[in-house]
């Protein structure tokens, strides 16, 4: 149950703006009208976004989205960074973990490049939090000490306090007794220090169970019953409800009847102020109490509250009219398409300079020639000429990308290296895990540059096993298929075909691999070879999403924008059908797909004899 007071410790610091949230909410909304500076808008739909998480998450969603807009549009960058926390903050409410890591971490980045020393210091115990929810103890111990020895050196102290308490509170068993209390006495000294009431009372709570787990239960059991009638006067129910579901779990055992009160008081506090949340954990805590006494009518009545709450949250959900995963991902498209768009601006600047320069040679040429016939001859050289530094500038792309390959590759093997390294820091293995992950990229970029044009006059071909080529392709990207808990099946027919080796190898790979990166967890690809009457036909089946008709044949483009992420968030660069067609109908074949009745795709490649 540390999951809601958790996350209010997550926003303390930025509460603690404001004390009086409802009024804070209605003077912010009123003022929204009059702000005229831009910068003070962005920062007014942050903190609106902050105040709204308990009453309505969508309107969170709302409010952040919008700041993040007008500050990108206004490169305010302090504006961008308060969103993308939020966000990080809205995902982790909504349970999703790895978005909310992912916005926290660029909140964390963004923070430290405007030097701001305390939200580094959040931003850290924000990431430690969710880390410590995905069950990565480690990684969430080594945020948590570096967020605690950054807030050491802070003129202004006071987020020491908040590291302090959710420190103690994830990882109680990482302190000794003596280490927990001289910590938690540092926290109250802190939040004391600062007047920080909420931080306070969550202390409070803190020490109350150290006092129970140290055999002082009826010391404890009376602070904690202390702590909850202090939330309450003050009107801090959020904060409550962890404390009310805390104190009733110490007395099922030994006053069953309080336990039940409480559980009741904290369900009437939590459907007065519509958490959801805590309205459902709640109802399942009723409902286990009743059914463990064998009172099945209430236990009845709660469980079926605890499905109408269920029910209310699905409706919610379903009537937001949002789907955030598919903004996140759209997000990462934008960014995608920006840029591919800077790039694609400054080829088209080339591409004029270079077309500006043929005109002016082609007017020289014709001048040339007005002027003299004799110079015939010069003109059909300088054609040739032009012809020649067509061809050159192909091979200078190809030359130009077969050169890169060495310097990424040297790249990519020191930061994997750097990764191996036992005593590398955390915080350095971040970058250079996006080190090695562009550098894998880039080389399968250059590789497939260095694919797209060919003669199929130059293919070398000669007499090939293509089952056993088939078996060779299967086992090379079976780890592949095993990371994804995939099934890889393989049936073949002896059969000799003259062909390009490394050519066909590379089509039979890319579609395996495609149908890996497209398919979903524990799903079954099959790659099937049969003879035909005049050759044979390989097909890949998988069960992963489809092809949407409206992207057609676009697949098939060099450059196609028909390019999609993979199931588990794997990049493409779009040219791997492209390539693979121009080598099969080299090879006087045929290459197509069709999609499955159920689920998925199969790929069909023809090679005749």
């Amino acid at each position: 149950m540390k999951k809601g007071l958790l996350f209010f410790c997550c926003l303390s610091l930025l509460w603690n703006l404001g004390r009086a949230q409802s009024s804070e909410l209605s003077n912010i909304q009123a003022s929204l009208p009059q702000i005229r500076d831009s910068l003070k808008y962005v920062d007014a739909l942050n903190r609106m976004a902050m105040l709204l998480y308990e009453k309505n998450i969508d309107s969170t969603f709302y409010y952040t989205r919008k700041a993040r807009e007008i500050a990108d549009r206004h490169h305010y960058e302090r504006g961008k960074a308060d969103a993308t926390n939020n966000l990080g903050i809205f995902f982790d409410i909504k349970g999703n973990f790895q978005l909310a890591l992912k916005y926290y971490n660029e909140g964390y980045t963004t923070y430290q490049k405007l030097k701001d020393s305390v939200n580094i210091v959040q931003a850290l115990m924000n990431i430690a939090m969710v880390y410590h929810e995905m069950g990565k103890d480690e990684r969430a111990i080594q945020r948590y000490d570096l967020a605690f020895s950054l807030s050491k050196k802070l003129r202004n102290d006071s987020i020491s306090s908040l590291v302090i308490y959710n420190y103690l509170l994830s990882y109680p068993q990482h302190f000794s007794k003596d280490s927990t209390r001289y910590y938690i006495k540092l926290a109250k000294q802190i939040a004391t220090k600062y007047k920080d009431e909420r931080t306070l009372l969550a202390i409070d709570q803190l020490v109350a169970d150290d006092l129970i787990v140290h055999g002082k239960r009826a010391e404890g059991l009376a602070l904690l019953k202390k702590t909850i009638a202090t939330a309450i006067a003050k009107k801090l129910y959020y904060v409550s409800m962890d404390m009310h579901i805390d104190m009733a779990q110490q007395l099922e055992k030994t006053d069953p009847e309080q336990s039940a009160a409480l559980y009741h008081q904290a369900l009437a506090i939590a459907n007065r102020n519509d958490y959801l949340y805590y309205g459902e954990v709640l109802t399942r805590q009723l409902f286990e109490f009743y059914h463990a006494r064998g009172d099945h009518l209430k236990a009845g009545t709660f469980g079926k509250k605890f499905i109408e709450i269920r029910d209310k949250e699905a409706k919610l959900n379903s009537e937001s009219g949002i789907d955030y995963i598919d903004y996140a991902v759209k997000e990462g498209q934008v960014k995608s398409l920006q840029n591919r768009y800077s790039y694609q601006v400054a080829l088209s600047i080339l591409s004029c300079i270079a077309f500006l320069l043929a005109i002016y040679t082609i007017i020289s040429i014709r001048k040339h020639l007005q002027r003299t016939k004799k110079q015939n001859s010069q003109m059909k050289e300088a054609l040739t000429a032009l012809e020649h530094s067509q061809a050159d500038n192909t091979r200078m792309m190809r030359i130009v990308a077969h050169d890169l390959r060495n310097p990424i590759g040297g790249m990519l093997s020191i930061a994997s290296m750097m990764l191996e390294e036992p005593d590398r820091s955390e915080e350095d293995k971040i970058p250079l895990d996006l080190i090695k992950t562009s550098g894998q990229h880039s080389l399968e970029l250059v590789d497939s540059l260095l694919q797209v044009q060919f003669n199929s006059e130059d293919l070398k071909k000669e007499p090939i096993d293509i089952a056993e080529m088939l078996k060779y392709c299967v086992s090379l990207l079976e780890s592949k298929a095993e990371a994804k808990e995939q099934q890889l099946s393989l049936e073949t027919v002896p059969t000799v075909l003259p062909a390009s080796r490394e050519k066909l190898w590379r089509v039979v790979s890319n579609l395996v691999a495609n149908a890996i990166k497209f398919s979903p967890n524990g799903s079954k690809i099959k790659l099937k070879m049969a003879q035909m009457t005049r050759g044979i036909r390989i097909s890949v089946k998988d069960e992963g999403i489809g092809i949407p008709a409206e992207l057609g044949e676009k697949i098939f483009d060099l450059f196609t924008e028909a390019k999609r992420l993979g199931t588990a968030g794997e990049h493409t660069f779009g040219m791997g059908l492209a390539i693979s067609k121009q080598i099969v109908e080299a090879h006087n074949g045929k290459i197509w797909y069709e999609n499955n009745k159920t689920s998925g795709t199969t790929f069909f490649v023809d090679l005749p004899f």
